[in-house]
């Protein structure tokens, strides 16, 4: 499940830029509500972007907005209430995370659902079901 984080050069903290995805991959860990399940956790990953500031708009004009992007089949976070919580935390994250005077308003996270099966791992598109069948096993 990819998280992608993109931000202009110098609004992450160099300790943002390090751990804004173990933190985010935590937060998704927490709001799906498999904290500790290993083989949920072996599926999250991702890749934070740092562009040039003159890079990033936002409603037409360059700002310093920082966009967190979840990808994730529809069974990964079921409920408008465990969305909400990771869009509340990920933004939290974002906060502790970069440099004074950022604004929250800067900060915009977007969850993308893949429908069932289009979603996959090592060449193998994995179904609803069969990702809980994953998670299951492993002891959630």
């Amino acid at each position: 499940m990819p998280i992608t984080v993109t931000a202009p050069r110098g609004v992450l903290t160099p300790e943002g830029e390090r751990t804004v995805l173990p933190r985010l991959t935590t937060a998704l860990t927490e709001a799906s509500g498999l904290a500790g399940n290993p083989a949920f956790l072996a599926v999250v990953g991702g890749t934070v972007h740092v562009l040039p500031p003159e890079s990033v708009y936002a409603g037409g004009a360059n700002r310093p907005v920082v966009m967190v992007e979840l990808k994730l089949p529809d069974v990964g976070l079921p409920t408008l209430e465990s969305r909400a919580a990771f869009i509340k935390a990920a933004t939290g994250i974002v906060a502790e995370l970069t440099t004074p005077g950022h604004r929250p308003e800067d900060t915009w996270v977007n969850i993308l659902n893949a429908p069932d099966g289009a979603w996959g791992i090592g060449g193998e598109a994995l179904t609803g079901e069969r990702l809980v069948a994953l998670l299951t096993a492993s002891g959630s």
